[in-house]
């Protein structure tokens, strides 16, 4: 099947992106493998004609929004996020004119239309640098409450929460971690900034999953417990194979994430199934909110 599919993509120009939560087989069959904003960056920098984004829908419409001349598709359409589906537009537009409109800072994670009602995009590796590059004593976050929260733990500045998470990440408890440190007490803790402040508490390092794969190859130690959702064991462990990696909590597993599947792929470059197009209008604002983000960082 992989050969098949990897056939189907060099005849059709096709580059493949698997998100760091997918599962193994998908991150395999991969072309490029990552964080969400990372890899539609390096996929517009390709000649590909076709895109065929192995995660959730707003990793897509991201890749839309920076590649509008390539086709991208989503192998499985009901590949969606939970946090992202805690924000619209229309709620998040009253919210910033409740506030006086203070700037917006919205994290990737969020669709296209909540992108383009906002002033700027974060990522949770650049949070803490774009909120304190931004000239405002007071900013409105959305949709992640967690990632506000850490954020606003390394500023000056008021920090208005959206009361959205990651279902997965927010079910994180201390006890999980505490019962994790005990099973491995060698371990290093590193927590993803979308767990809650007592999480984060509890980590020896804070890191997005990209952040954590790195952090890994640099320490001299060798067990980790990693506190993001359990797809980052196969790349973190195949990029060190020399370590051991543990869950902080097998709970941390995203349905989602995991709805792509082989067939899904191949069926997708066979008959470009699954098109996610972001409209003009809507792309263009969305793409300042990113491309400013991009700038500054």
């Amino acid at each position: 099947m992989k050969e098949v599919i990897q056939a189907l993509a060099r005849k059709k120009n096709a580059i493949i992106l698997a998100h760091n939560y997918q599962p193994p087989e998908i991150q395999e069959l991969a072309d490029l493998c990552g964080d969400s904003l990372e890899l539609s960056i390096r996929a517009a920098k390709t000649t590909a004609d076709i895109i065929v984004f192995c995660g959730v829908h707003f990793m897509a419409e991201t890749a839309s929004i920076l590649c509008p001349d390539k086709t991208v598709l989503l192998p499985n359409t009901d590949a969606g996020c939970p946090m992202a589906d805690m924000v619209d537009p229309a709620a998040l537009s009253a919210r910033k004119k409740a506030l006086g409109d203070i700037p917006v800072v919205t994290y990737v994670n969020s669709s296209a239309a909540v992108k383009a009602v906002s002033d700027i995009c974060c990522t949770s590796a650049n949070v803490i640098q774009v909120v304190n590059a931004l000239d405002s004593d007071q900013i409105l976050m959305t949709p992640d409450k967690n990632l506000a929260k850490y954020a606003a733990g390394h500023t000056d500045k008021k920090i208005h929460l959206w009361e959205g998470y990651c279902p997965f990440h927010n079910d994180l408890t201390p006890q999980d971690v505490a019962a994790a440190k005990q099973n491995h007490p060698e371990a290093l803790f590193m927590a993803h900034p979308e767990c809650p402040s007592e999480i984060l508490a509890m980590a020896d390092t804070i890191q997005s999953t990209s952040g954590m794969i790195q952090y890994a190859k640099t320490s001299s130690l060798h067990q980790f417990i990693i506190g993001t959702e359990i797809g980052l064991l196969h790349p973190i462990a195949k990029a060190n194979p020399d370590k051991q990696f543990f869950a902080a909590s097998t709970r941390m597993y995203c349905t989602d994430m995991k709805k792509i599947s082989l067939a899904d792929v191949k069926n997708s470059l066979e008959t470009l199934d699954g098109e996610i197009r972001v409209t003009e209008n809507i792309r263009k604002k969305a793409l300042g909110a990113v491309q400013k983000m991009i700038d500054m960082t």
